[in-house]
């Protein structure tokens, strides 16, 4: 991987209003099965993937670095995810046949984080509250104001690197091999664990029904004392309910990455309004998912991107507002190049420089630009804020 240039990233032009926090992105999945280029714009990587099968599969990319630091996108979740043999959605580069095989692709995608972060000064591995720092500080948050250069300086300071932080998390446990082997994840840079994509060992999941089982259980035992975050998107009915019931872990350790409300999709990969209630209970936060069929009900794939908007992304996250009694518990977990492209996306979003469209939407709805901030970035800055170490 070379390095990426200063030049390539460009200046933001987002709304200065608003920093934006991902809660989940799949980049290594696709820079190593897809060959996606992520140092590159999402438009560069388009032409390159015209008429292959990756646009056939995976549809039309949204992310890229420069994509990410135009739209002031500062912090992201990086997954960990390859799918069971059993549940291949399509031509999957990477799938896996036994625990093994799942431990084998977990491990090279971690490590694509760590080596991307080595080689490119915009990017760094978050694994505690002074890398979050590190990078918020890189957009000018949280840093003490500096004085005044001296008007007899003649020195021009260079502009400033704005740095993308990523924050590992695992979709799908079955990489790791033993509940007691989570403790070399966790040393390794994990810092978010979700037990279930479909189901695996160690849970039930989306399509896959079934409760925790009694590895799953010894799972959650380990994330929590171990202080990491329990991530219960995908996980079933069943076991979502066992897991906001027994997880021991404290306040802000207990997320749903990339989830939508039940009531308006009403399906088993959703959240049903008790779940909402009892992960707020838990200082958690729900991230919103940017795919129109989670955000509209009945819309399918060859249906037209224009049909959802971003009116269906703030009926969303209202809805947990109000179910949770304040907007102190949802975010935005895009999911982009997550199994579907941006054809799929709401009509106004093409890439992730378009996502502060959904604060200034907000914005113009009536919600406080104290609230707005916090959909944005505030409520899962204090989650990391909180559990990492």
């Amino acid at each position: 991987m070379a390095q990426s240039k200063q030049s390539e990233q460009e200046e933001p032009v987002a709304s200065p209003h608003w920093f934006i926090v991902d809660a989940h992105l799949d980049l290594a999945y696709n820079a190593i099965g897809w060959r996606r280029n992520y140092r590159r714009a999402a438009h560069w990587n388009r032409a390159q993937e015209a008429g292959t099968s990756s646009v056939r599969e995976n549809g039309l990319c949204s992310v890229g670095l420069p994509d990410l630091v135009r739209g002031r996108v500062g912090v992201v979740f990086g997954t960990i995810f390859m799918e069971p043999s059993r549940r291949m959605m399509g031509d999957s580069p990477i799938f896996y046949r036994n625990e093994q095989e799942a431990h084998q692709h977990g491990m090279a995608q971690l490590d694509y984080y760590r080596k991307w972060a080595d080689l490119d000064e915009h990017i760094r591995v978050i694994g505690s509250r002074k890398d979050l720092q590190d990078v918020l500080t890189t957009w000018g948050l949280g840093n003490k104001k500096e004085p005044p250069p001296s008007i007899f300086s003649m020195r021009k300071e260079p502009k400033p690197i704005h740095q993308v932080g990523i924050v590992p998390l695992m979709e799908g446990a079955d990489p790791i091999l033993e509940p007691k082997e989570l403790e070399r994840w966790a040393e390794r840079g994990l810092r978010i664990v979700g037990p279930a994509w479909t189901g695996t060992r160690y849970s039930g999941g989306t399509h896959e029904p079934g409760g925790l089982t009694k590895l799953g259980r010894e799972l959650l035992d380990m994330i929590a004392s171990l202080g990491l975050i329990l991530d219960v998107s995908h996980l079933s009915q069943s076991a979502l309910m066992e897991a906001l019931e027994r997880f021991e872990g404290g306040p802000g350790r207990l997320i749903a990455s990339h989830s939508n409300p039940q009531r308006i999709i009403p399906t088993d990969r959703h959240l049903p309004d008790e779940a909402l209630e009892m992960i707020a209970q838990r200082q958690g936060v729900i991230g919103v998912v940017l795919f129109n069929k989670f955000l509209k009900n009945g819309w399918g794939t060859g249906d037209k991107k224009r049909d959802v908007t971003l009116d269906h992304v703030v009926r969303a996250i209202d809805h947990i507002c109000q179910v949770t009694g304040s907007a102190d518990f949802v975010g935005i977990g895009s999911d982009f190049d997550g199994g579907f492209g941006s054809e799929s996306a709401p009509r106004e979003l093409d890439t992730s420089r378009d996502l502060h469209r959904i604060g200034d939407e907000l914005l113009m709805r009536g919600f406080g630009r104290e609230n707005v901030e916090k959909v944005m970035s505030g409520n899962w800055l204090r989650v990391l804020r909180t559990a990492l170490p």
